[in-house]
Order: C-alpha cells, then sequence, then structure tokens
C-alpha cells in the first residue's frame, strides 16, 4: 500500500510521534508512506518521505485572520491546493488524517477533493475539533451544543482562539457539509470516550474504529538516571506531572494547589512549563521545560514515585501509558478516556476536581512494577499500529 498521511507536525509531540510511528510500522511491513506536516521541522523521518504544506508565513496569517473571524480551517488555500496537487503526485491507495487543525488547511479545498475521488480517508480523532463549531474540548465546559448544532460559543477565546467573532454556528454547518460529502471516510477513535461522543454527532453515520494509542516500549522504559542527586531531592517522594501545554485544562491549578498541601518528604516535578511558568512556582515544585528527549523523558518517569494526571478534558493521554510503561503507577482524574489507560491493578481513577481524592490516591499507590509493566505491554505501538493497517485493508476491501 501507498499511505499519504497528513499532520499539523511530523515526528514531534503526541499526534507526530504517532504519525511517525505507523509510517514506521508502514515501511517495515513493506508499504509505502509519506508525512504531509504544516508546522515546525520534520523529526525522525526519512527526509525523502515528508512534504510541507505552505510556510510559517501561510501559517501565521491563517492563525491571525482566525483570531479575528473565528474561522480556523478557511484560509490556507493556495497552500492547501499545493498539498492535493502533491497527493494527486503521490497517487495514494490510503489517506491518512490526524490533526488537520492549526492554521495550515483549508477545509473546503481539501473535502472537495476528497469527495471527487475514491481513494479511502481514514481519520483519526485525536480531539472532538472535527464534529464541533469551534473547539476541541467542550467538557469541561459542561456544554452540549455540539450534537444538534453549535452557536454562541461558550469557549470562542479557548484554541482556536477568536478575539473577536463567533462562527461557531457557521463553521459546524460547513463541517458536517464538507466531511459528510465524503462517501469513503473512515474514522479511528483513540478511546471508546471520543467514539461514543462522535457517534452522537454529525458523524454518527460514518465508519469508527476504536485503536488505542500505542508507545515505542523499547524506549519509554525503566530507566536509569542522576536525576534525584542533579536535584539534591534524594530520600523524598516524586509526584511527577507531564504535560505538552500546562493550562488550568491540563491541571496546572491543581498542581499548585497540591503544593500547598503535601508533606516536606514530597516534592513535584513538573514537565513542560513554559518560561513564565517556572518563574511562577512554589518551592516544592521542580520545574522542566519542554522535551521531545524520549530518553530524557523515560529518565523521569522512572525516577517518579507517581504520576498524577489532574487533566480536565481529555481524549487518551499517552503520558499515562508512557509512565506506566517506566513502572510508575498513574493517578488521574475520571476524564475523557483517560481512565482508559490503567487497570485496577496499575493506577488509581478519581472522580473529576476531586483533590482530596488524589492525595489519597498519591498515598495509597502502591503497585508491583511487573503488574505496571504488564498493563503497558498492552499498548505496544508495534502492535496498535499493525491495527491501523488492518483498518486500511478493509477500507480497500469494501
Amino acid at each position: 500500500m501507498r499511505v499519504f498521511q497528513i499532520n499539523s507536525v511530523c515526528g514531534i509531540r503526541s499526534t507526530g510521534r504517532i504519525a511517525t510511528d505507523i509510517y514506521n510500522t508502514l515501511k517495515s511491513n513493506g508499504h509505502e508512506c509519506v508525512i504531509a506536516y504544516g508546522r515546525e521541522e520534520a523529526q525522525n523521518i526519512d527526509k525523502n518521505d515528508i512534504v510541507k504544506i505552505g510556510n510559517k508565513y501561510d501559517v501565521l496569517c491563517h492563525a491571525l485572520l482566525s483570531r479575528l473571524t473565528d474561522r480556523t480551517g478557511f484560509y490556507s488555500k493556495k497552500a492547501t491546493y499545493g498539498l492535493v496537487k502533491k497527493i494527486k503526485e503521490y497517487n495514494p491507495d490510503i489517506i491518512q488524517l490526524h490533526n488537520i487543525h492549526g492554521y495550515y488547511i483549508n477545509l473546503e479545498v481539501l473535502f472537495e477533493y476528497f469527495s471527487k475521488i475514491d481513494t479511502p480517508v481514514v481519520w483519526t480523532l485525536h480531539d472532538c475539533w472535527p464534529f464541533t463549531g469551534h473547539c476541541a474540548y467542550y467538557d469541561n465546559a459542561g456544554c452540549n451544543k455540539w450534537k444538534t448544532g453549535c452557536f454562541k460559543c461558550p469557549q470562542k477565546k479557548e484554541y482556536p482562539t477568536s478575539i473577536l467573532l463567533d462562527n461557531s454556528k457557521k463553521n459546524y454547518l460547513k463541517k458536517s457539509e464538507f466531511f459528510n460529502s465524503v462517501k469513503n471516510l473512515h474514522f479511528i477513535a483513540i478511546s471508546e470516550w471520543i467514539a461514543a461522543q462522535a457517534r452522537q454527532s454529525f458523524l454518527k453515520d460514518k465508519s469508527i474504529t476504536v485503536i488505542h494509542n500505542g508507545i515505542d516500549l523499547t524506549q519509554f522504559k525503566p530507566t536509569e538516571s542522576n536525576f534525584r542527586q542533579k536535584y539534591s531531592i534524594e530520600g523524598k517522594k516524586i509526584i511527577l506531572g507531564v504535560a505538552n501545554i500546562w493550562d488550568k485544562r491540563k491541571g496546572f491549578d491543581t498542581f499548585i494547589e497540591l503544593a500547598k498541601r503535601i508533606s516536606s518528604k514530597e516534592i513535584i516535578v513538573m514537565v513542560g512549563l513554559s518560561d513564565k511558568q517556572l518563574s511562577e512556582l512554589p518551592q516544592n515544585i521542580i520545574g522542566v521545560k519542554r522535551t521531545n528527549s524520549i530518553k530524557e523523558l523515560a529518565e523521569i518517569y522512572t525516577e517518579a514515585d507517581v504520576f498524577v494526571n489532574p487533566t480536565m478534558e481529555d481524549n487518551l493521554p499517552t503520558v499515562n501509558i508512557e509512565a506506566l510503561a517506566c513502572g510508575t503507577p498513574v493517578i488521574t482524574y475520571d476524564t475523557g478516556g483517560s481512565p482508559e489507560c490503567i487497570s485496577p491493578e496499575s493506577g488509581i481513577v478519581v472522580p473529576k476536581g476531586d483533590i482530596e481524592g488524589l492525595i489519597n490516591g498519591i498515598t495509597k499507590a502502591n503497585f508491583s512494577q511487573e503488574n505496571l509493566l504488564k498493563h503497558s505491554r498492552n499498548f505496544d505501538k508495534t502492535k496498535k499500529y499493525k491495527e491501523y493497517i488492518d483498518v486500511y485493508k478493509r477500507c480497500l476491501n469494501d
């Protein structure tokens, strides 16, 4: 098979690593694959197998206009015509979409092309943006407008931010029109939770297959390091949090509150903080900037005594799985697909917003490393991404 993938980034962050993992799985099984991406630099991929969509000025222009008009996905026409040309030249058997928000794709141009071809399009639901009029998540806002039709968006200023207009109704109607115009469009949900959400949306008549994210167990594994010595925290219990971007949704405020309640024998480590956030931390939180080094992450996961994920909105956070694979138990809020990452033998799920529940979980998190590692093997990327190949074959046979 020849597979053409499209994502906002390539080889970095969760969706970018998933795209390259699928790429590597395809290549190792005798198939061909390229990845088209819109932002930053591609990593961990043969340079002959990448396609750059537009340029940074296209992205900046799209982002600026979106902030004024709330029309994310309706600019970047020239860049998207260029992408369509590359797809035609490659002549793929399967087109695989990931995140097509991120200010680099024009939905109308892309889906008009998809509606005219017989090539199956497979789209992985990494968040809820494909079936809302604006937001990527709505759980924390308690909004259910996406089920019948978005309007007067309560999260207009959340990503993708609009500082002026609210076009959520128009966006919703156009997305429904575009996405339902493609007959050979199949969805992969990375959690049972988002599959259930999509089945209540305007995508309800589409084929939806659940495939949990996979991780590289040859890299995410118990890894020795001098992390404790480096920060002079020998003998302390490490409570770890990791996020790509820390904000209220990911639980930044929760960790600040936890810092007020932990004992002097405990220390919090947060990975993925901005310079501004680093400057505002209390003394019992050690802050680490975002890193794309899997080895460094594995070292930190391994040194932690417990991994805490107080996410308020999420799909299937791979950080949970990464922690387990490094031998660290997980405490998470009952949010989205986050509980699907763990078992009763590898972690604890507490009600969303229950900080006392997190504290009790941190105290009780005493699981055998054998059980943690055993559960993490359910998310071995070599197995999970072969399931993508099965979906591709099924689409071609259908």
